[in-house]
C-alpha cells in the first residue's frame, strides 16, 4: 500500500515513484499529452483525445485522475513547482543577474504549459507555492536593485505586469511564433534597466500577428467579430 505524501504543503497525493513502473509511466504520458492537447485546443478539450494521444484507455486516465479538473490541477501544481524551483535557482545567480535569468526561465515554462495558464492563479492546491513565488520574486528584484542591474524605482508590480504580458503573448502567438515572447521579454527588461541597448531579435511580422489574433478570437468564441480591419 502506498503512503500519501505532502507536496509543497498544499495537498496530499501519491508520489509517482510509489506507483508500479507502468502506472507511473502512464501517468506521465497522460500529463504530457494533456499539456499538448490543452495547448492546441484549450481546456475544453475532451479527455478522450488526451487518452488517445497518451496511448492509454480512458479508464486508465480516470484511475490516475478521477476528473478532468483533477488532471488540470496536477498540471498547474507541477507548473508552480517548476516556477518556484527556477526562482530559487535564480536567487543564487551572482551579480544581480538572477532576475533576468528568471524572466527567461519563466517564459520558457509558460510556453511549455500555455494551455493551462488561465488556471495558474486560481488553483487552491498551489496557494502555498504561489506565496513562496511572491517572496522569491521580491528577493530577486531586491538583489538586482542592490547590484544596480535594474532601475531603483522598479517595483514587484512591474514584474507582475511583465509576467502577465508574457502570458498573453505566449497564449496568442505560441502556435504560430513560439519564440515571440523572447523579444518582448527583452524589451521589458531593457525598460527596467537604466540604459537601453539594441535588441538582438527582430519583431514578429504582421502576418503572424494577424493569424495569432484570429486564433484568439476563435478560442474565445468571437470569430464573428473578426473583420478585415482586425487582421
Amino acid at each position: 500500500m502506498t503512503t500519501p505524501t505532502s507536496t509543497g504543503g498544499d495537498r496530499e497525493h501519491v508520489e509517482p515513484r510509489a506507483l508500479r513502473r507502468d502506472a507511473a509511466e502512464n501517468r506521465q504520458r497522460l500529463l504530457d499529452a494533456a499539456r499538448e492537447v490543452f495547448a492546441d485546443h484549450g481546456l475544453d478539450a475532451g479527455v478522450e483525445e488526451i487518452a488517445q494521444m497518451a496511448g492509454v484507455g480512458v479508464g486508465t486516465l480516470y484511475r490516475r485522475f478521477p476528473t478532468k479538473d483533477a488532471l488540470i490541477a496536477e498540471l498547474v501544481h507541477e507548473f508552480m513547482e517548476q516556477v518556484v524551483t527556477l526562482a530559487r535557482r535564480a536567487r543564487t545567480a551572482p551579480g544581480g543577474r538572477g532576475l533576468e535569468q528568471f524572466v527567461y526561465a519563466l517564459g520558457e515554462v509558460q510556453s511549455a504549459n500555455r494551455g493551462c495558464l488561465a488556471r495558474i492563479w486560481s488553483d487552491e492546491n498551489s496557494a502555498t507555492l504561489r506565496q513562496e513565488y511572491r517572496v522569491l520574486i521580491a528577493d530577486l528584484l531586491e538583489d538586482a536593485t542592490n547590484h544596480g542591474t535594474v532601475r531603483a524605482d522598479a517595483a514587484v508590480t512591474d514584474l507582475d505586469l511583465l509576467f502577465w504580458a508574457l502570458r498573453g503573448i505566449i497564449e496568442t502567438t505560441g502556435a504560430h511564433a513560439p519564440e515571440a515572447w523572447r523579444r518582448h521579454a527583452a524589451i521589458h527588461l531593457a525598460g527596467l534597466r537604466a540604459s537601453a541597448g539594441e535588441l538582438a531579435l527582430p519583431p514578429v511580422d504582421e502576418d503572424v500577428v494577424a493569424r495569432s489574433r484570429e486564433s484568439l478570437l476563435q478560442r474565445s468564441g468571437d470569430r464573428d467579430r473578426l473583420t478585415e480591419g482586425d487582421v
